[in-house]
């Protein structure tokens, strides 16, 4: 586990250190990638947007967020991304992808929301008191974030996330996460 948690981390960082170089293009019309997120969520909190607590550990969140294709709506840009958060002790896990709208404010301050698909390796319908019951593998996925910028590369922030069926299918206890991330912008 120690391993792949270590492999999570590895990535981002070695992302950051190769920033400069061709492949990541310094022109914002030609570069790919807009920004990295690197965070440490609780898991599964209580009292929020889902059921009561069932699972717990942290969990190392990675997310890539693209600059193309981007639509710029309401005065901020939507952008897609994709991402994971890895659980400490071996409960629910997942991947996600989707979009982010991302609105920056003066002084340095930036929201996030989004909505998106998760694919979740946790139960879909347990009888034990310590697992969620998620009731379908594919779940809808809605973050927010709020942050500071910290230079032209630097972010740090809160970001919460909701994992859920939307009632499409049974049972839907729903998992909440809430951290903190930071962000480097290429």
């Amino acid at each position: 586990m120690r391993f792949r948690l270590a492999a999570w981390f590895a990535l981002p960082l070695g992302m950051m250190l190769f920033a400069n170089h061709p492949a990541v293009a310094q022109n914002p019309s030609q570069r790919l990638l807009y920004g990295l997120r690197v965070g440490v969520l609780a898991h599964d909190i209580d009292h929020v947007w889902s059921r009561a607590r069932n699972e717990g550990g942290v969990d190392a969140n990675v997310e890539l967020v693209f600059d193309r294709p981007s639509l710029s709506v309401w005065g901020g840009r939507l952008l897609p991304n994709i991402g994971a958060s890895i659980n400490s002790q071996k409960d629910t896990s997942r991947i996600y992808a989707g979009a982010i709208w991302e609105f920056l404010f003066g002084l340095g301050v930036f929201a996030n929301a989004g909505l998106g698909l998760a694919v979740h390796d946790g139960d879909l319908d347990s009888e034990s008191e310590n697992n969620k019951q998620l009731g379908s593998r594919v779940l809808f996925r809605v973050p927010f974030e709020l942050g500071i910028c910290l230079g032209e590369r630097h972010r740090l922030s809160i970001m919460f996330d909701h994992i859920s069926n939307s009632y499409l299918a049974s049972p839907n206890e729903g998992l909440d996460t809430l951290g903190v991330r930071y962000g480097f912008q290429f």
